[in-house]
């Protein structure tokens, strides 16, 4: 991936920066030789299908997983 390294003090408009972004390039943005903050293109999401039963058998939930909590939980009692 292409990184364009630009110096703070220079006068280059935020949409010109969007722009690089948005073509793909890093934009790294330095402050006297020191890099302050960089922007970079978001991920693109990846709409895979989901397999049902893919993971079947790989969890476990215990029976009791939907009863009450004890008042002792609640109120933080046997916490040191």
């Amino acid at each position: 991936m292409a990184v364009k390294w630009i110096d703070v003090k220079e006068d280059i408009p935020l949409k010109k920066l969007l722009e690089l972004v948005a073509s793909g390039v890093d934009v790294v943005l330095m402050d006297d030789k020191f890099p302050v903050a960089r922007m970079m293109p978001m991920p693109q999401k990846v709409n895979a299908p989901r397999a049902l039963g893919l993971h079947a058998g790989k969890m476990w939930i215990s029976p009791d997983f939907d009863a009450p909590l004890p008042d002792s939980f609640w109120l933080g009692e046997g916490i040191s």
